[in-house]
């Protein structure tokens, strides 16, 4: 199952326009609520003025009401009789004195008497088979010879109020509406531009060849984006020395092996053709075969250690424990020259990976070995301070020649022609530079003299 790629450019919009568009909404709605009771508050306050203003009108004189209603409210009333307002006038019983007798009566509890207008009620009912709002209040009535009281009931259509909050949500829907286009507009220039270089960088990689595996230009002012371009020019610099190091091994591979393939096939040739005794050809097949062997475990590791440089996990790696370890290993080499060994070591630690300073110390001290004459001396000495730690394998022998060192590092490099394969020290100098050290080689001098080779290894703390 594919998963579906998304652009970083929609995925922006969408978290930014998505949440944006739901709080537009939001904050609508809430608006909308305010303004229907700012509207209701509003059009009760008239339904409360216009039911005082009717029931200040009422008179009651000579046993009857007379009603004078005020010129203003006479006018709203008779130019909107269509609809817009209502009222009735009623007795404490219940009979109408004036007004709508089609607006249904309150039926709620009034006082009987009283000499104060009582609180007004609002309720909502249905006349004309249209939902009503009514102002509903109980008002005392004097005159010089008596006192009553009545009702007064003002009502308004709800579809009035409705429309006036309808009105106000378009307007509202019409600004927010606004509001978001423009929003969108803003955060879609703004993403757009942001990601600009992002799409520069991926133009960029598109039009690469498959080879190319040049340092990106790094022009982007965005800091983000530096960090990604500085990834990927380090990606591609370990890339480029991996590829650098495959072509190095596969040309020298090749070329190392023919020669004792070439030389093992001569052998084999004169054992076939009987120019040399079998037992002579045997032992030169055997010598030929360990060298190729040991020359083809010499590659291998190689290239396993640019293999452990990609994956570069460091761990705490102590020097002594993984002398002690080689030397252990190789004692058999050790007594087998009868050889004089020593080691002595302070306390130190390297961050690094643990195989490959154990192979580091392992190869300098066969090295060692091999190249030690019978019977002589040679050690491990480790120290470390606050410059760092310190390596050492010595030996005695004739050391190296002059401007010999250097070169030796090189792979396939040997100083004697009969011994080794001639990666024994670039093994040790790639370990060491992926580790973060450096490696000498120098002689070992006495009263002038050589008698025999340091092989030093430093690693400074980070």
């Amino acid at each position: 199952m594919f998963r579906r790629i998304r652009s970083a450019r929609s995925y922006l919009l969408a978290w930014i326009i998505i949440p944006l568009t739901l709080l537009i909404a939001a904050d609508t709605y809430f608006l909308h609520l305010n303004a229907l009771r700012s509207v209701n508050v509003a059009y009760d306050r008239t339904l409360l003025a216009t039911a005082y203003a009717v029931g200040d009108s009422v008179r009651f004189e000579h046993d009857e009401y007379r009603i004078s209603l005020p010129l203003a409210l006479f006018e709203i009333y008779e130019t909107d009789h269509s609809g817009r307002y209502f009222y009735r006038i009623s007795t404490a019983g219940g009979k109408l004195i004036s007004g709508d007798e089609e607006l249904p009566l309150y039926q709620g509890d009034f006082p009987s008497r009283a000499s104060y207008p009582s609180v007004v009620q609002f309720y909502e009912d249905v006349m004309r088979g249209q939902p009503i709002r009514v102002a509903a209040l109980y008002q005392p009535v004097f005159s010089s010879d008596a006192s009553g009281s009545i009702l007064i009931q003002v009502a308004e259509p709800m579809r009035i109020r409705q429309d006036s909050a309808r009105e106000i949500l378009y307007k509202t829907l019409y600004r927010q509406s606004i509001l978001l286009l423009v929003a969108s507009l803003v955060i879609y220039i703004a993403v757009t531009y942001a990601l600009r270089p992002l799409n520069q960088l991926s133009i960029e990689l598109d039009h690469r060849s498959a080879d190319d595996l040049s340092p990106l230009s790094q022009r982007s002012s965005l800091a983000e984006l530096q960090t990604v371009t500085e990834a990927l020019n380090e990606l591609m610099a370990r890339i480029d020395r991996l590829i650098q190091h495959q072509k190095r091994f596969i040309a020298n591979a090749s070329h190392q092996l023919r020669t004792p393939l070439a030389v093992l096939k001569a052998q084999l040739q004169s054992g076939l053709h009987g120019d040399v005794p079998a037992t002579e050809v045997i032992a030169e097949m055997s010598e030929t075969v360990e060298r190729t062997i040991s020359l083809a475990n010499h590659m291998l590791l190689l290239a396993k250690i640019e293999q452990s440089r990609m994956q570069a996990i460091a761990e705490p790696c102590p020097l002594g424990a993984l002398a002690r370890e080689a030397a252990l290993e190789l004692s058999p080499l050790i007594a087998q020259k009868n050889l004089d060994f020593e080691i002595n070591e302070d306390p130190a630690e390297i961050p690094g990976n643990a195989w490959l300073v154990g192979e580091l110390i392992r190869n300098l001290l066969f090295n060692a070995i091999q190249h030690t004459p019978v019977g002589c001396k040679l050690g491990i000495h480790i120290e470390s301070d606050a410059s760092g730690s310190r390596l050492l394998v010595w030996n005695e022998g004739e050391g190296l020649p002059d401007g010999l060192t250097e070169q030796l590092f090189e792979p396939f490099a040997t100083s004697f022609s009969t011994h080794g394969t001639g990666l024994g020290l670039a093994i040790s100098k790639e370990i060491t530079d992926t580790l973060g050290g450096q490696i000498t080689l120098n002689n070992r001098l006495a009263d002038g003299k050589v008698v025999g080779l340091d092989a030093l290894l430093v690693f400074r703390p980070s």
